[in-house]
């Protein structure tokens, strides 16, 4: 009875961390594309630069397609380890705690890859101006819309200052991403009447803030060691659901096997009476020792008939 109730209790939380693994993978791949998107523009803008060596060093474990997959894997696993904790099967169970072990290397690979900081310093952010002079041009499209969106996303304009945009290009006025209200034309309305309606953080910093980690790479950090640790009480409770399985359909046949105890405490005892019937308590009719015993006391019955009847 107490080892049912613990294969209850054993399954009722797996089910419910095959529930949480279910929840948090797909939260890391929601934050994984939305951090994709922003590490797409800030690649674009440090094009052959150390930035874009310490972006790709901090950022790719996270939507790197390896990790990417292990999410995905983890989603399957779980199902798995749902069916064979629902059907109590020992071959599931088994290649669901090998599958998460596999899975935990893995993650542990990437949380080692990611440890180190990268070699960035603020004075990076200089060569960021070697990207501006092409804005605006025809061929050069894309990273007048990269610009644009990165401008407009993280609320900064230029490198270190709007007037970035004045040196750096043949501009009379920054473009109208900078405008904290944009519309079109609001960055001359804005440089002529009004510099406050321009953003007056550049976008240096913002790029070297991102760079060191941003609040969406924490909440990946985050649900990586969650998972992980979950994944370490997964795979302890598996391995005692498996053992408590194991064992509980072993003892069975061992019992079936064992032969039934031999009981000789039943006393043989012979009664003697007047009547011509024959004791039988005690005795098994099958058993031979019982036999010869029944046959001399019946002798002894009639020798003692005649002997009455010769006196009489």
């Amino acid at each position: 009875m107490a080892r049912e109730d613990a294969v209850k209790c054993l399954r009722c939380l797996l089910y419910a961390l095959n529930l949480l693994f279910w929840l948090m993978s797909m939260c890391v791949l929601g934050v994984a594309a939305w951090i994709r998107d922003s590490l797409n523009t800030v690649l674009t803008l440090t094009a052959h630069t150390r930035l874009e060596e310490a972006a790709v060093l901090t950022y790719s474990p996270a939507v790197h397609p390896v990790f990417i997959a292990v999410c995905c894997l983890l989603f399957i696993v779980a199902m798995v380890g749902y069916c064979g904790t629902l059907r109590c099967d020992l071959l599931l169970l088994s290649w669901y705690f090998c599958s998460l072990l596999l899975i935990f290397c893995v993650e542990l690979a990437s949380a080692v890859w990611t440890y180190d900081q990268p070699p960035v310093q603020r004075s990076d952010m200089i060569s960021l101006k070697s990207r501006m002079p092409n804005f605006g041009l025809q061929r050069y499209q894309w990273l007048t819309h990269t610009w644009n969106s990165f401008q407009t996303e993280f609320k900064c304009c230029g490198v270190i200052y709007f007037t970035d945009w004045l040196e750096m290009t043949e501009m009379e006025f920054p473009p109208d991403s900078c405008c904290s209200n944009q519309y079109p034309g609001c960055a001359r309305h804005a440089h002529q009447h009004d510099l406050s309606d321009l953003h007056q953080e550049g976008c240096g910093p913002k790029i070297y803030s991102f760079i060191r980690g941003t609040k969406q790479l924490q909440v990946l950090r985050f649900l990586g060691v969650s998972i992980g640790v979950a994944q370490i009480l997964a795979m302890a409770l598996t391995l005692t659901l498996l053992w408590a399985l194991y064992y509980g359909r072993k003892a069975p046949v061992l019992d079936s096997i064992a032969p039934p105890p031999h009981d000789d405490s039943a006393p043989l005892t012979v009664t003697h009476g007047a009547s011509g019937e024959a004791p039988q308590s005690g005795c098994n009719r099958t058993n031979k020792a019982c036999n010869i015993t029944n046959i001399s006391a019946n002798v002894q019955t009639a020798n003692l008939q005649f002997e009455m009847e010769r006196l009489s």
